[in-house]
C-alpha cells in the first residue's frame, strides 16, 4: 500500500483550499500528500458567494461584485449601500480551474481519482480505501458529508438552506446590476422563512434563486413556480431565456460535528460542520478554517482538539431553535435585523469578529421575546 503523510478526500472547496495550503507552505514541503476525488470532470456545479473587505485572494477569479444590498418584505424595503464590504460571488468552474492549476505546481502532492469506501484508524495511522486501492497516512482529512448522523440525533435542530436559481436573460432591463437582493420576504411565507435572492449582472442578466430555511426540501417544481412568479409579478419580467439552473442544500445545524473526527482524522467542509449555522455561508468560512488549521498542524497536536465552541456558536444554536420551533419567525428576526442595525454591522457579526458589545447591539435588534424563550429553553 502506498504510504502517505496527508491524504485529502474530496476535491471541491475545502479539499482544494487546504491542499494549495499545504503546498504553498514551505513548512510541508517535504511531506508527501494524496488528493482523492471520486470525480476530476466537476462542472460548474455551484456558486459562492461572499463578503468582504478590500482586495482578497480570490478578486482575480471573482465573477461579479455588488456594493449595493436590498433587504425587505411587505412592510418596508432597504437599499443600503455596504462599504467598505464587498459582496462577491465566484463561479465553481472557475475556482475548481484555478486552484487545480495552483496545486499541479505543487510537487509534493499526488492526484488520483477514486470513490473513498472505507476509512479505517490503527494506533498512529490511517488506512484509506477505495473501490480500486488502498492507502495509509498519517493524518486524513475528509470531507465527505454524512448526513444521517445529524438526523438520528435530537439534542441539536437541524434545519437546511435549500435552493433552486436559475441563471436568466430577459428582453428588457429589469435589473439593477449594482445591487444584489439579498433578501426579499415579500414573497408567500407559507409557514416558513422563504425568500428571493437575486444576483444581477447586467441590466439583462441574473441569477434568481428561491430560497428557503425550513427543515424538509420542496418538490422541484415548487421552487421553479416560485421564481417563475417573482420573475413576471415583482420584476415585470416576462420574457426571458434560462442559460442555466443550480441547485443546493446546506445543512444548518449546531450538531456537534468533532465527535466524527479523532487525533488522526478530520473533517473538514461541510462535514466539519464549517458552515455557518445560521446562514449557511460556507466558502469563506472554509477559506477562514484553513487558514487557521495551516498553523495548528505545524504543532502536531491531536486534529479532534482543532475544533471549539465559543458564544457564536450558541448565538447560532438559539436563532436555530427559534426556527426549528416556529419556522416562519425567519422574517420577523432577519428584517427586523437589517431595518434597524447598519449592514456593515450585522457582516461583521456573522463574520465572528465583533466584541461582546457589538454583540449585545446586534442581538438588542433581534425580537427580545423569541430570544428569550429560547434561551430559558436552552439553560433550564
Amino acid at each position: 500500500m502506498a504510504t502517505y503523510d496527508y491524504i485529502i478526500i474530496g476535491a471541491g472547496a475545502s479539499g482544494l483550499l487546504l491542499a494549495d495550503a499545504l503546498g504553498k507552505d514551505n513548512f510541508f514541503a517535504q511531506k508527501s500528500i494524496l488528493l482523492l476525488e471520486k470525480n476530476w470532470n466537476k462542472q460548474n456545479d455551484r456558486t459562492w458567494c461572499f463578503w468582504e473587505i478590500g482586495q482578497g485572494n480570490f478578486d482575480a477569479i471573482l465573477h461579479k461584485t455588488w456594493d449595493h444590498i436590498f433587504v425587505g418584505d411587505n412592510e418596508y424595503s432597504k437599499h443600503t449601500p455596504i462599504a467598505p464590504y464587498k459582496y462577491k460571488m465566484l463561479r465553481a468552474e472557475d475556482f475548481y480551474h484555478t486552484y487545480r492549476n495552483k496545486i499541479n505546481h505543487h510537487p509534493n502532492i499526488t492526484f488520483l481519482e477514486g470513490n473513498v469506501v472505507h476509512i479505517e484508524e490503527r494506533d498512529n495511522q490511517v488506512i484509506v480505501t477505495t473501490d480500486s486501492h488502498s492507502f495509509i497516512s498519517k493524518k486524513v482529512f475528509n470531507s465527505i458529508f454524512d448526513y444521517k448522523p445529524l438526523l438520528q440525533q435530537k439534542k441539536y435542530p437541524v434545519l437546511q438552506q435549500h435552493f433552486i436559481g436559475w441563471f436568466i436573460k430577459s428582453d428588457k432591463p429589469v435589473f439593477d446590476s449594482q445591487q444584489a437582493t439579498f433578501m426579499d420576504f415579500s414573497i408567500p411565507q407559507k409557514g416558513n422563512t422563504r425568500f428571493m435572492y437575486v444576483l444581477p449582472f447586467s441590466e439583462t442578466e441574473a441569477l434568481v434563486e428561491y430560497t428557503l430555511f425550513s427543515k424538509n426540501v420542496l418538490p422541484d417544481q415548487e421552487y421553479e413556480e416560485a421564481i417563475k412568479s417573482y420573475l413576471k409579478d415583482d420584476l415585470n419580467c416576462k420574457e426571458y431565456e434560462i442559460i442555466e439552473k443550480e441547485k443546493g442544500s446546506i445543512p444548518m445545524s449546531c450538531y456537534d460535528f468533532n465527535i466524527h473526527n479523532s487525533k488522526n482524522i478530520l473533517h473538514i467542509g461541510i462535514a466539519g460542520g464549517w458552515a455557518k449555522p445560521s446562514s449557511g455561508y460556507t466558502f469563506m468560512r472554509t477559506h477562514q478554517k484553513t487558514g487557521a488549521l495551516i498553523p495548528f498542524l505545524k504543532k502536531d497536536k491531536p486534529l479532534n482538539t482543532f475544533f471549539k465552541k465559543d458564544r457564536f456558536w450558541f448565538y447560532d444554536l438559539l436563532l436555530l431553535d427559534i426556527l426549528h420551533r416556529n419556522n416562519n419567525k425567519g422574517r420577523l428576526i432577519f428584517g427586523q435585523l437589517f431595518k434597524q442595525r447598519k449592514a456593515q454591522n450585522i457582516f461583521k457579526f456573522l463574520d465572528e469578529k465583533t466584541s461582546l458589545w457589538e454583540d449585545l447591539k446586534i442581538i438588542a435588534a433581534c425580537p427580545k421575546k423569541e430570544f428569550i424563550q429560547a434561551l430559558i429553553r436552552r439553560v433550564f
